[in-house]
């Protein structure tokens, strides 16, 4: 015989950075075996699901979370379970968003006291589909329907080269920021909305090297998909249309003049020889050795 109908509406973050997924470990109380989640809960009365998540995440992770607009739901009922020591006819509604943390996050840990969740870890995702990582029906159910937020860029750049005293371009390198981490590319960035191209690249360069050039002929376009953790702690795949320009340099900057911006995707600038580069020297992006093909 049935017991009373029960429904609950919880809120939960699906949180996947670099191969692995943020997950909250069930108190025993809750189950007496080793079991994950995806970390969330109830919302409260009158609590708008967004609220709830954001709420939820930081008391049992201690992370601050950004949530994707949109969420996928989940149904599970269970006519006939236990909870809280009574017998109940069970229906749980699961409101799951993609949600992200900043790249410079403490580890996970739970704020909340008494609470369902004992523990938080970032778990590898391989594990939890294999099994090694014992996880609800859940955590499976929202990974096979999780996709890394996929986006489209158009990026302007500058290849400015000079003669002496020897053949030389010059470069920036990617920070931990950054997509290729390491890597050195040309300087350039980003084209804002209605942007003009060429605008683009006098402003990037400036930004990223402190000198004033002055675009010229369209050298080359480049695409590139890349997936990876964004410097806002995001799981993204980004394709990067890239529009390559010849450039100039409006003054003669010496070596020392030229500066990194703050807080952006580079840390360092330097003409590099271009034997360095074409010998292999000195690690670039595929837009580097696509421009300087260019006839």
């Amino acid at each position: 015989m049935a017991g009373p109908q029960v429904q609950r509406v919880a809120a939960y973050a699906v949180i996947v950075r670099d191969g692995q997924i943020l997950l909250s470990r069930l108190a025993p109380r809750v189950s007496r075996s080793e079991l994950w989640t995806l970390p969330g809960g109830g919302l409260d009365h009158g609590e708008d699901p967004r609220d709830a998540v954001v709420r939820e995440v930081h008391e049992e992770t201690g992370l601050d979370v950004t949530i994707a607009p949109t969420a996928r739901t989940f149904s599970l009922h269970l006519p006939d379970t236990w909870r809280r020591g009574r017998r109940v006819d069970a229906h749980s509604l699961r409101i799951v968003y993609d949600g992200w943390v900043p790249v410079d996050s403490p580890e996970p840990h739970v704020v909340e006291v008494d609470g369902s969740t004992i523990e938080a870890a970032w778990r590898p995702v391989a594990d939890v589909l294999d099994g090694t990582v014992p996880v609800v029906a859940m955590v499976k159910e929202a990974l096979d329907a999780y996709r890394p937020f996929r986006w489209q860029r158009v990026a302007a750049y500058a290849l400015v080269r000079r003669s002496t005293p020897h053949d030389a371009v010059l470069l920036t390198r990617i920070s931990s920021r950054g997509f290729h981490t390491g890597l050195w590319t040309l300087p350039g960035g980003g084209v804002e909305f209605d942007e003009e191209p060429r605008a683009a690249v006098v402003r990037e360069v400036a930004e990223e090297t402190g000198a004033t050039c002055e675009p010229g002929r369209l050298l080359a376009a480049t695409s590139e998909t890349v997936q990876g953790t964004a410097p806002n702690g995001r799981d993204e795949e980004l394709q990067t249309v890239g529009l390559v320009y010849a450039a100039t340099l409006v003054d003669d900057v010496p070596d020392a003049d030229l500066v990194v911006e703050q807080g952006g995707t580079t840390d360092a600038v330097a003409w590099v020889p271009v034997a360095d580069v074409t010998a292999g020297a000195v690690e670039v992006t595929a837009v580097v050795r696509e421009a300087l093909r260019a006839p």
